[in-house]
């Protein structure tokens, strides 16, 4: 059965007048559920509020557009909430069962991605959320007289507490409504901004790689995960790598667009297509992916299904061609030694980020 891995724009879950929830849902992009990875998008306009809830996966959330989101998290192991600030750039881990919710403080939208891993999910590729309020809430689910109970309340008591939030995932909080302040000295420890971090490559006129894992961000160990940041300048390419690991690669374009190529089983190209802002792009472990950018450029964000990745390059001095002996490679290549000399040469030259004047 050949692997589809055509990249998806997000569907619609919900909209209403605080922002919207956006998904990719395993029906139309079936790789996500054979993989076991899933992604979200969300949108909260100014003084959006999302209800509090927890999922059945553990995700990151990558803040690409706004500078006052507010997330407050209980996690498992602490039964205290915490209060962050976000903005964009940010990485913020959000660990399996953890509840949260989140706010936008600002003048503009917050566009939050999340994407994160499935295999404990109830619908493998995809997040389900447990809403404890609104129309969707646990709390109004259950019988009056149990949650009489377990409260100590009247039947009235009980029906305003259950039936007083009408509203559904998302809501819009009224100008002068007050909400937690984000704990600044928590935020450090919690929230790391990728887009600030010193990028492991880095090359002018060809761009910026940038890797974050747990020994960078102690805190992102939690949810099994590690996170790549491509930004490309306009026809710029970065060029073919593969995960060592046994694990799997989940892009997000971000911004501009370009282009992908995946080579996958028995060199068998699987993926050469042009992608744009909203794409998100599955890649299978050990296949081996190459972006190039537009003429606008292209900013990607991955998430990895490990929190010790290693990468191997196919180009570039830091290759494994590199360290192949000379003669395996004219061997392998079928070449002279001529010609093998200058393939190294032309190897030691460059980086595996390629400037579009090479």
């Amino acid at each position: 059965m050949e692997l589809d891995l055509t990249p998806k724009t997000a569907q619609t879950l919900f909209e209403g007048d605080g922002g919207g929830y956006y998904i990719w849902s395993s029906s139309e992009m079936p790789l996500l559920a054979k993989t076991k990875v899933g992604a979200g998008r969300l949108v909260l306009q100014p003084r959006g509020f999302a209800l509090p809830h927890y999922a059945d996966s553990s995700k990151v959330g990558y803040v690409i557009q706004g500078t006052d989101g507010v997330v407050g998290m209980v996690p498992s192991n602490t039964k205290k909430e915490v209060v962050l600030k976000l903005k964009q750039g940010d990485i913020i881990p959000v660990p399996i069962g953890t509840v949260s919710w989140w706010f936008n403080d600002g003048d503009s939208d917050l566009v939050i991605v999340f994407l994160g891993d499935t295999s404990k999910a109830h619908v493998p590729g995809e997040f389900t959320y447990f809403f404890l309020t609104g129309v969707q809430g646990l709390i109004g689910a259950f019988s009056t007289e149990l949650t009489s109970k377990i409260y100590q309340m009247n039947k009235d008591e009980v029906n305003k507490l259950t039936k007083s939030q009408t509203g559904v995932v998302i809501i819009q909080l009224e100008k002068g409504q007050p909400m937690p302040k984000p704990q600044m000295d928590l935020t450090k420890e919690l929230v790391y901004n990728i887009d600030a971090l010193h990028p492991k490559i880095e090359i002018q006129n060809g761009g910026l790689v940038t890797t974050l894992a747990e020994t960078e961000f102690p805190f992102i160990g939690d949810v099994g995960l590690s996170v790549i940041r491509v930004k490309l300048e306009p026809n710029a390419i970065k060029a073919p790598s593969h995960l060592v690991n046994p694990a799997i690669q989940l892009i997000y374009i971000s911004r501009g667009g370009g282009k992908i190529e995946i080579v996958g089983l028995n060199g068998k190209s699987v993926l050469d297509t042009q992608v744009k802002a909203g794409h998100l792009i599955v890649v299978p472990q050990f296949f081996v992916v190459a972006e190039i950018a537009g003429e606008e450029g292209m900013e990607s964000c991955s998430i990895l299904t490990t929190t010790k990745p290693l990468i191997e390059e196919l180009a570039g001095k830091a290759s494994v061609w590199g360290a192949l002996s000379p003669t395996v490679q004219q061997v392998a290549l079928n070449v002279d030694s001529e010609f093998q000399k200058l393939f190294i040469s032309n190897i030691m030259e460059t980086t595996n980020l390629i400037p579009p004047t090479i």
